[in-house]
C-alpha cells in the first residue's frame, strides 16, 4: 500500500474531519473525504499509484533531469483531465498538490506558461486550490494570475502522442519478456507447462526429432522440418451493400438542441473573451468528448461570453445547447457543444464589435438537463453530427429571433433554403414544458 506523506495527512485532517476514522488506505480516504463519488477498482489502482509517484516528484535524491521528466509526464496527463482521474477528485489530488506546490510557488512566469511550461499543471494546482469541490482549508496559497500567460498552449500533436503511447507499450511488453527470461519462465501461453515438461526433457542421440514431437504437440506447432497445410477458407458469398440511407430534408430540425444544466463556469485560462462551462445535456455514459462531474456525465463548453454576461450568471443555471456540431477546440480547450444567446440584431452595413447586450436563452423553469427543444412545426430527428460543409446550422441561424413577447422564434422565410417551403408562419421555440424565452431583447438575433 502507498505510504501517505505527512504533509499530505496535515491537509486531510485540517480540511477533512469526516476522514478521521477513514486510516490510510489512499482509495478508502479518497472516499471518505468525496462520499458522493464512487470509484471502479482500476480507479482505486490509479489514486495509489498517483500517490506513490507523488512522493518521487523532486525528491532529494532526484536529478533535475529525472524530475524534468516526470512534470513533463505530469503536464500532459492534466492536459485533457480536470482531475488527475479525469474528472473525480480524490486523494491523488491532494498528493500531488502537496508536492507541486511549493515547486510552482518558486518557479518563473516562463515556468508556469512559457513555450516549454507546464500550462497545465498550473492549471491543476489552482483548481485544487480554490475550487469549492475539493474546499481545501489552506493557510497560504499559491499565488496564480491567470492572465499573466507568457506564450498559449500548443496542441497536443495527436500522431506524436499516439506513437510515444506506442513505445511505452512496447518497452513495457518487452520489459517483461525480459523479466520472464530472467525467471527461467516464458511468455503467457495456455500450454505453457506442457512446454517447459518437453524442453526440460534431455534429448538422447537420434531422438531430437522425438523431443521435437512432444514440444510441438504442448504448444501446438508442427513439428520442425515437416509442412503442414492450412485448411483452405470457403470463399463466403458478398453481401449486397446497403443503400445509403435517404437524406433527411433541410430543416432546423436537423440541429440538436437540449436543455442544458451549467454546473460550473470558470474563465479560459488562456483567452480572455471566454468561459470554459462543464454542462449536463442528458448524454448517457460513455458518449463521445464528454466527461463525469459531481457523478453527471457532461460536455466541456466554450464560449464568448466573458465580458458580456457576468460569470455569476453562468453557474448552476439552465440553458438551451447546440449538441451536434463538432468539436473544435479554443485556445488548447475542446469544445462540445455551444449555448445559444440573443443579441441586438445588426442594422444594414453595421459591423458587429461584439459589444452587447447579450442575454443567455432560458429554456421553462422546469424543464430538465437532456430535454429536446424544437420549434413548433419542424419537429424531427437532428443529425447526430451536422457536416460543416452541408452548412445546416449557418442557413438556419438566420431565421433565429425573438418576437415582442421575447420567445425565441424561427422564421422560415428569412431562411435562402426554406423560401419555396409551404411552411412561413413564425416557429416558437419550445420544450414539453412550454416556450424558451430572453430577458429583454425582442427582434434579436440569437445564436
Amino acid at each position: 500500500m502507498a505510504t501517505i506523506d505527512s504533509s499530505v495527512k496535515s491537509l486531510v485532517e485540517k480540511s477533512y474531519p469526516q476522514a478521521k476514522d477513514a486510516g490510510e488506505d489512499p482509495a478508502k480516504l479518497s472516499s471518505a473525504i468525496f462520499s458522493s463519488v464512487e470509484y471502479t477498482p482500476s480507479e482505486k489502482a490509479e489514486i495509489e499509484q498517483w500517490v506513490i509517484t507523488s512522493s518521487h516528484i523532486a525528491s532529494t535524491n532526484e536529478d533535475s533531469a529525472k524530475t524534468a521528466e516526470r512534470l513533463s509526464h505530469l503536464n500532459t496527463h492534466l492536459s485533457s483531465r480536470t482531475t488527475l482521474l479525469g474528472s473525480k477528485p480524490s486523494l491523488a489530488d491532494l498528493a500531488i498538490y502537496t508536492r507541486i506546490a511549493p515547486l510552482v510557488k518558486s518557479w518563473t512566469p516562463e515556468q508556469r506558461t512559457g513555450e516549454q511550461g507546464y500550462h497545465h499543471i498550473v492549471r491543476h494546482l489552482d483548481f485544487v486550490q480554490n475550487a469549492p469541490l475539493f474546499d481545501l482549508k489552506l493557510d497560504d496559497k499559491v499565488d496564480i494570475d491567470p492572465t499573466n500567460v507568457v506564450a498559449p498552449i500548443k496542441p497536443i500533436d495527436a500522431k506524436a502522442e499516439k506513437e510515444r503511447k506506442k513505445k511505452e507499450k512496447a518497452a513495457a511488453a518487452a520489459a517483461g519478456a525480459d523479466a520472464a527470461a530472467a525467471a527461467g519462465g516464458t511468455v503467457t501461453s495456455a500450454a505453457s507447462e506442457d512446454t517447459k515438461a518437453a524442453e526440460n526433457q534431455k534429448p538422447k542421440k537420434g531422438k531430437a526429432k522425438d523431443l521435437g514431437d512432444k514440444v510441438a504437440e504442448a504448444v501446438g506447432a508442427s513439428v520442425p522440418g515437416e509442412k503442414k497445410e492450412k485448411p483452405k477458407k470457403e470463399k463466403q458469398p458478398k453481401q449486397p451493400k446497403n443503400a445509403p440511407a435517404p437524406e433527411k430534408p433541410f430543416s432546423p430540425a436537423l440541429i440538436d438542441l437540449r436543455v442544458g444544466h451549467i454546473l460550473k463556469a470558470i474563465n479560459h485560462p488562456n483567452a480572455d473573451s471566454l468561459y470554459v462551462s462543464t454542462i449536463a445535456v442528458g448524454d448517457p455514459p460513455g458518449t463521445e468528448n464528454t466527461s463525469e462531474y459531481e457523478g453527471k456525465v457532461v460536455r466541456t463548453v466554450c464560449s464568448g461570453l466573458n465580458g458580456l454576461v457576468p460569470l455569476e450568471e453562468m453557474q448552476g443555471r439552465k440553458i438551451v445547447a447546440v449538441c451536434n456540431l463538432k468539436p473544435v477546440t479554443m485556445r488548447g480547450i475542446k469544445s462540445a457543444a455551444m449555448v445559444l444567446a440573443a443579441s441586438p440584431r445588426l442594422a444594414p452595413g453595421e459591423e458587429d464589435h461584439h459589444a452587447g447586450p447579450v442575454e443567455l436563452v432560458n429554456p421553462p423553469a422546469d424543464a430538465e438537463a437532456g430535454e429536446t427543444v424544437y420549434f413548433e412545426g419542424f419537429e424531427g430527428e437532428p443529425e447526430p453530427v451536422l457536416n460543416p460543409k452541408k452548412k445546416v446550422w449557418d442557413d438556419c441561424q438566420v431565421g433565429f429571433t425573438t418576437t415582442e413577447e421575447k420567445v425565441v422564434a424561427f422564421e422560415p422565410t428569412k431562411v435562402e433554403k426554406l423560401k419555396e417551403s409551404d411552411k412561413k408562419e413564425v416557429a416558437l421555440l419550445k420544450t414539453k414544458q412550454g416556450t424558451c424565452t430572453v430577458k429583454t431583447l425582442t427582434n434579436a438575433t440569437v445564436r
